[in-house]
Formats: C-alpha cells, sequence, structure tokens
C-alpha cells in the first residue's frame, strides 16, 4: 500500500527543482551528484563520538511481514545509507514488527558493526515489564546489545533514569535516553532533562513546528545531551503545504535541491540538533534525505529567511 506521504513526497520531488534530482541517472544516482561532500557528522557530547547527521525512523516503513518486495526494498534502503555515509537507525518495541525487520535486515546484510542502532520501551512500566521490553527487543534485533536506548514518551517530572544507567552498566546498550513528540509532554519533560542530564533527546521538531525551540533544545544544548529530531516533515504536512510549488531561490544558496532538503537543512542547522531521522522507505528518499547533510547548511540569517518564507506561504 502507497501512503499519502509517498504520493506527495514522489510527485514533489519530480518536480520543480527536484526534477533534475529524480532523473539524473536513476533513483541512486542521487548518491551520488553530492557523494564529493561527505555527509556531516557531529559529536554525542557526553562521549565526543561522532554521529553522521541523517539516519532513519522505522516506523510504518519497517512496519510489514511476509513481503518479499518490501524486504528487498528496505534492504536497499540500509544499503544506500550505509554506502552513502550514515548509520543511525531508530525504532521501536511499540512499532509493531519494525523491530523484527530491522533485526532480519541486519542479520541478513552482515551490517550490526556499521549501524548505530536505538529503541525504545515504555516509559511508565515498571523495571520487571520495562527489562522483559529490553530483552525483546535485542531478540528482535538480534543483538547482545543496542547503542541506545530510550524510555519513549515521558510525561511525567518526577521520571528517574536509574534502571537506564544500570542496563548501561550491565553492558546492554551504550548510550540512554528520552523521547517525546508532544507538545503537552514538553513541560514534565523539560524538568527530567535538566535533572537527568541524558546521553540523548529525542524531540519533534520542523520548520512548521518550532516549539521545541523554545526551551528544549537550548536545555539539551546546556546539559550536553546529543538531540535526536523526529517529524520532520510534521506528519507529512510540510509536503502538503508545499504542493506542487517549485523551491524557492534561497534554497539554491544552501544547496536544498529537493524540499526534503530544505525541510531536513533547516533542522540540521539548529546549533542544538545532533541527528534527523526521517521515516524512509525508498533507496532514492535515503538518497534525498542524505544529501541535506551534506554541504552547506543555513546560518542565522538564512533560518530567518527560511521562516519567513514558509510562514508567509498560504
Amino acid at each position: 500500500m502507497v501512503s499519502c506521504t509517498n504520493v506527495l513526497r514522489r510527485r514533489i520531488l519530480t518536480a520543480g527543482a527536484g526534477s533534475a534530482l529524480a532523473t539524473a541517472m536513476g533513483p541512486l544516482s542521487l548518491a551520488f551528484g553530492a557523494a564529493e561532500q561527505p555527509l556531516q557528522t557531529r559529536p554525542i557530547p557526553h562521549s565526543g563520538e561522532q554521529l553522521p547527521i541523517v539516519g532513519i525512523g522505522t516506523r510504518m516503513a519497517f512496519e510489514f511481514e511476509n513481503d518479499p518486495a518490501q524486504f528487498d526494498e528496505r534492504r536497499r534502503v540500509l544499503q544506500t545509507m550505509i554506502s552513502g555515509g550514515a548509520k543511525l537507525v531508530d525504532t521501536a518495541h511499540s512499532y509493531s514488527t519494525a523491530e523484527d525487520r530491522v533485526g532480519d535486515l541486519i542479520a541478513d546484510l552482515g551490517a550490526r558493526d556499521k549501524l548505530f542502532i536505538a529503541t525504545k520501551f515504555s516509559f511508565n512500566q515498571d523495571r520487571a515489564a520495562a527489562t522483559a521490553s529490553m530483552q525483546r527487543s535485542l531478540q528482535r534485533l538480534k543483538v547482545s546489545r543496542v547503542d541506545l536506548i530510550q524510555a519513549w514518551n515521558v510525561s511525567e517530572a518526577n521520571y528517574d533514569f536509574g534502571m537506564l544507567r544500570d542496563w548501561k552498566q550491565q553492558g546492554l546498550c551504550r548510550y540512554v535516553g528520552m523521547t517525546t513528540s508532544f507538545i503537552k509532554a514538553y513541560d514534565p519533560i523539560s524538568k527530567v532533562l535538566a535533572r537527568e542530564k541524558p546521553d540523548f533527546f529525542q524531540v519533534n521538531y520542523s520548520i512548521g513546528d518550532r516549539e521545541a525551540e523554545r526551551v528544549l533544545l537550548p536545555l539539551a544544548r546546556d546539559v550536553g545531551a546529543a538531540v535526536m529530531v523526529n517529524l520532520p516533515f510534521g506528519r507529512n504536512s510540510l509536503f502538503k503545504k508545499a504542493g506542487g510549488r517549485p523551491l524557492p531561490d534561497l534554497a539554491k544558496e544552501i544547496g536544498a535541491a529537493s524540499w526534503a532538503q530544505f525541510f531536513l537543512k533547516f533542522i540540521l542547522s539548529h546549533p542544538a540538533v545532533t541527528a534527523v531521522i526521517p521515516g524512509t522507505d525508498k533507496p532514492e528518499y535515503m538518497v534525498d534525505n542524505m544529501n541535506a547533510g551534506r554541504g552547506v547548511l543555513p546560518d542565522a540569517a538564512m533560518r530567518k529567511r527560511m521562516i519567513d518564507y514558509w510562514d508567509a506561504l498560504s
């Protein structure tokens, strides 16, 4: 089944400024118009480890069973990601079969050492249930440890990271963090962020949803948390708003050859952001996304111009 997002993105990718990108030499040659420019990396503040700034999210895109065509396509997504210099894969126990498919694909490709694997568990489980969830995630992913375990959608100000730090001490993960994608949780999670100072903090943020800029992004930077951005396309709302419009002239100044790159470059230009994880189900979208992490990123003045342009669109 083709999602509404895919239909819109395909239409937009092949329109206007994106046409050359989409038709040059076939989808995967998108790679590699920008391949001379390496995918940028940023340090994880608590360790200094460099992380490529574009990864993938697996919700919906990797939620399938018994479908060889989808398996092959997602396999090519991961191959394209790895060959293009990216490595971050974000999944969760709650994403139906996504952990299973990620695990199958990692095993099939023999790619464990080439990937940074992040998963999640429900923050409001007791220790026994959370530990069982964590162990099931390891089994589904076919790994002995993940790079990052995250408490999913934290919404209680008194949430404690003791259990996550125990898991880290036991070697079940290398980093610990938490996530949100709901504005109603911003106030309580800000209190946890300030107190617990996690290795990673994942939050929804886009050019059309900038509320995280007000408190959470500056706070994450202050406490040394790496910021992973989810919902970079605003649950499809950004592509809907862009519609069939050509890219604005200012996109050329930052090397954005598609609307997806325009949206992602805006996010990646925020000084608190470490990486972005757009949901990705096609190799050509993976290439398009990675190219947002190559070359120039907007400075403060350009960010303002981008916001002004975007907010003025009907």
